[in-house]
């Protein structure tokens, strides 16, 4: 058994959103257990605990360690493969009567919003504003470590930004999506393309050099599902474990000649003067809980979601649109 294992990969970011499934894992670090001293924990059949326990068990985050014949039946005994995993880690003020912590996918316009409320001095709003990726900003919400969380998650199954997402991980809470912009991504790349690279597949070229986004990233997944369509495996990709936690990052890797390319917002490459080759348009959108809604706190944001000064904020940076900014939908 590991000491101590960090989640990074998105279907055990996934696995693990689901608050049964962690306890689950909590009690299988501590000691091996059976599906029948599972359900006794939990006051359930041992059948409605195997559907997790078997998730758990196909994400590799737990192991088959032993077997045991009880009553003339076989049990299995499953422990977790780490004394400790390590998914998020966050240190927050003690008491935040004027702030809203936002976790989440990193973007150029929520940055922008956060710094004109903070120096609104008629309004004591602070937006806290950290990018830690789209799937673990909405599990850190689902945690109680943020009130909102910025993600644009594609469903491949279904062409859905974030709802999908949202149901999965809420699917006992009432939510809340503000669709804040739409934005452009696309491949960034140096002055004058010196490399020529025209489309995604040119990635898998070995003479191309890619900077990757982090784990749990919206970006990312979206990247990893493409080159999954071209049947190219991203392990092989040039670059793809150096990874960086913002598009201001990815921009500075090309602009510096750290990387040939990186999969970024359109607005990153024109604020460091790069080449921007466009790929596609996605809703980046804040999920919240329902009731965070009718919180005086909220208001100030949701004010200024609504105004004209917004709206040409968003107009302002390249490959955003505001023309759905402010819309709220309901998963």
């Amino acid at each position: 058994m590991e000491h101590l294992r960090r989640v990074r990969d998105f279907e055990q970011m996934k696995i693990l959103a689901d608050s049964r499934r962690l306890e689950i894992l909590r009690l299988l670090m501590a000691r091996p257990m059976t599906l029948s001293q599972l359900g006794l924990v939990f006051n359930e059949h041992p059948a409605r605990v195997r559907h997790h326990v078997k998730q758990l068990e196909k994400a590799g985050l737990i192991e088959m360690v032993g077997t045991k014949v009880v009553r003339g039946f076989v049990e299995k005994y499953y422990r977790a493969k780490a004394s400790a995993f390590l998914l998020q880690e966050i240190i927050l003020p003690a008491e935040a009567n004027h702030s809203l912590t936002i976790l989440g996918s990193h973007d150029l316009a929520l940055e922008a919003v956060a710094e004109h409320l903070r120096q609104r001095s008629h309004s004591p709003l602070e937006l806290l504003v950290l990018p830690i990726g789209s799937l673990e900003g909405l599990i850190a919400l689902r945690q109680g470590a943020a009130q909102i969380a910025g993600c644009h998650l594609l469903d491949a199954a279904s062409g859905e930004y974030n709802l999908p997402y949202v149901r999965h991980i809420f699917p006992d809470r009432e939510m809340n999506l503000i669709t804040f912009a739409h934005r452009a991504q696309g491949l960034l790349v140096a002055p004058g393309n010196p490399k020529h690279i025209k489309e995604l597949a040119d990635l898998a070229r070995s003479d191309v050099v890619m900077i990757n986004r982090n784990r749990g990233s919206g970006t990312r997944l979206w990247l990893e599902n493409q080159f999954a369509r071209l049947s190219v495996p991203v392990e092989a990709l040039n670059g793809y474990r150096r990874e960086v936690r913002t598009h201001t990052a990815v921009a500075e890797a090309v602009y510096q000649r750290k990387a040939d390319v990186g999969l970024g917002l359109q607005a990153a490459a024109r604020q460091q003067g790069l080449d921007f080759i466009p790929l596609f348009e996605e809703r980046f959108d804040l999920a919240l809980p329902h009731e965070l809604l009718a919180d005086k706190l909220l208001q100030p944001l949701l004010d200024y979601l609504a105004s004209a000064p917004f709206r040409k904020l968003i107009a302002s940076l390249e490959g955003y649109s505001p023309a759905h900014s402010g819309d709220q939908l309901s998963p």
